[in-house]
């Protein structure tokens, strides 16, 4: 498998096949800014992507690989084609069984390769949770599938980003009513550290971070709540210790607005809506879902699989160019020869295709 250092390798794979997710894969690999940032495998059904190439008015987008030959990648689009989902069966706007079982397979195959050093970064067209569920009983959320399919010894963070604003989180998807357990000071402090750290490895020099409280008014001096003093100012007290440019805790409900002005880079929150509402509310079309702490950059679109919109043909691309950018751009070509690379792509779909 070959690739230039300016041409990095990523692996799509195709989301929910009852939403956009095949739509978005057509036209994003029709998209003359994404096919110069890197060289891309599709993993995914063939007849999946073919029907999304119908709906976006499009051509044909890749080259399917023969499973025992080099996968030698290039400026057209490779697909695996793993035949997992028939567009026949599937209902636009329903979930099912079928179709969060192909995702989950289509998404396994790509965690693999990044875990494995086939590919140099991994993106996906968006999921449909209870569609997973419904296909694994056990799913909880994408970083418990991460976690657990490459190895890692410990969970991931979701970071997202619009335009030049991030959002990192200390906690994701766990209920509402548990948030203030998990909000101690090392994990707050983990959090600054993982912003800074990734925000830097993304070309942000020095970034300012602000660090949201969790209670009204961030506790106002203790009367709502001792996080914030118990926990959150000690962590960014650590953070500053350590070099990092923090500050906070600050009111939740105006953070976002000093940072949209453009006093911060970044905006640490306590939990998932905290933040995700108001960078929506900024940018629903263009904002990114990074997922950071693996070793290679994992970025899908923010939002969901618009299951109203599904099969029209009126899917934007803007959160998925994004994605795929921001996927290139960070980036780190696995320093192995392209027989090697070739040998680990080979060994990671057969062994996924034995076990589907």
């Amino acid at each position: 498998m070959t690739a230039s250092a300016s041409h990095p390798v990523v692996a799509l794979a195709i989301g929910d096949a009852a939403g956009i997710s095949a739509e978005l894969a057509a036209k994003a690999l029709t998209d003359p800014q994404i096919r110069d940032a890197a060289h891309y495998v599709i993993v995914g059904d063939r007849r999946l992507l073919a029907q999304g190439e119908k709906i976006a008015g499009v051509g044909s987008t890749c080259e399917t690989w023969t499973p025992g030959t080099p996968l030698k990648t290039g400026p057209q689009p490779i697909l695996v084609d793993l035949g997992n989902i028939n567009p026949a069966i599937v209902e636009h706007g329903q979930a099912s069984v079928a179709t969060g079982g192909a995702a989950l397979q289509n998404f396994r195959t790509i965690l693999r390769l990044g875990a494995a050093g086939a590919v140099d970064a991994v993106a996906f067209t968006p999921f449909n949770k209870y569609a997973m569920k419904l296909a694994l009983p056990s799913y909880v959320d994408e970083i418990e599938v991460i976690t657990h399919e490459t190895g890692a010894k410990g969970n991931g963070r979701e970071f997202n980003i619009l335009d030049k604003l991030w959002n990192a989180r200390v906690t994701s998807h766990v209920p509402l009513k548990d948030v203030a357990k998990y909000i101690t000071k090392d994990a707050v402090l983990a959090g600054i550290e993982l912003t800074d750290r990734c925000m830097r490895e993304a070309g942000v020099d020095n970034p300012r971070i602000a660090v949201a409280g969790l209670n009204p008014h961030a506790g106002d001096g203790g009367n709502f709540g001792r996080e914030e003093i118990d926990e959150i100012e000690p962590a960014v007290v650590a953070a500053k210790a350590k070099g990092i440019t923090c500050e906070g805790p600050f009111p939740p409900d105006t953070v976002f607005v000093r940072a949209s002005r453009g006093d911060f880079d970044a905006v640490q929150t306590m939990f998932h809506d905290q933040g995700q509402i108001a960078m929506k509310l900024m940018g629903f079309e263009r904002g990114v879902t990074l997922i950071a702490g693996y070793g290679f950059p994992i970025c899908t679109p923010a939002h969901g699989t618009a299951y109203d919109i599904a099969g029209k043909g009126v899917a934007n691309i803007g959160a998925t160019r994004q994605a795929l950018l921001i996927a290139a751009a960070l980036s780190k070509p696995v320093d192995i020869d392209a027989a090697t690379r070739s040998q680990r792509f080979e060994a990671v779909v057969s062994s996924l295709r034995q076990a589907a």
